[in-house]
């Protein structure tokens, strides 16, 4: 595959990414779905860092797009400096998107193992944070959350999503940082718009 296609597909698959993590992070904020439950003291740490809607959405956006205009061929047609240049560019926001799906992996990992913060005979609090992340096997504690209804599965869901979103980030930003580094030294493969095949 050429780097031109390469890049535009990454940076497509980015895009779609980034929107993935920022409706996750959303529906976090609401708990079940409803605007009940959502007092910042009743929201989890790992909540309120925004890890979906910073690291694994805006900070996954930049590269994506950059990607896909190092994918076009551009006023000046492929191969030519216009086309390297964009190629380098994506190389430097690919790197910042790698930033942004480890702050996103990890945040979302930490709020998946912690577990969300609920109400438990009558305190708010991190309940499950002692299991060290066993709770996950164990469906039958899920219950012990008086309240929001059902958080530990919205939970468990959402950050799940985020964590395989931001893995899938992370290869693509990497593949797309040595995608680029072809482009640049090696450029476009694909010919000018009616040149001879």
């Amino acid at each position: 595959m050429c780097t031109g296609k390469c890049a535009r597909f990454v940076g497509l698959s980015l895009i779609s990414l980034s929107l993935v993590c920022i409706v996750a992070n959303a529906l976090l904020l609401v708990p079940n779905g409803k605007t009940t439950w959502t007092n910042f003291n009743q929201l989890s740490l790992q909540v309120k860092l925004l890890a979906g809607f910073i690291g694994g959405g805006l900070m996954i956006l930049c590269p994506g797009i950059s990607a896909v205009r190092a994918g076009g061929k551009g006023c000046c047609g492929a191969g030519c400096c216009g086309n390297r240049f964009r190629m380098l560019s994506s190389i430097f926001s690919s790197a910042f998107g790698l930033l942004g799906a480890m702050y996103c992996l990890s945040v979302s990992g930490a709020g998946l193992r912690i577990g969300p913060k609920c109400l438990k005979d009558d305190k708010w609090d991190y309940h499950f944070k002692e299991t060290s992340g066993s709770y996950l096997l164990n469906r039958t504690q899920w219950s012990l959350c008086e309240e929001p209804p059902n958080i530990v599965s919205w939970n468990v869901t959402l950050f799940s999503l985020l964590v395989a979103a931001s893995c899938l980030e992370f290869l693509l930003c990497g593949m797309q940082v040595v995608n680029a580094s072809i482009g640049v030294f090696c450029g476009d493969c694909r010919k000018k718009q009616g040149a001879p095949h």
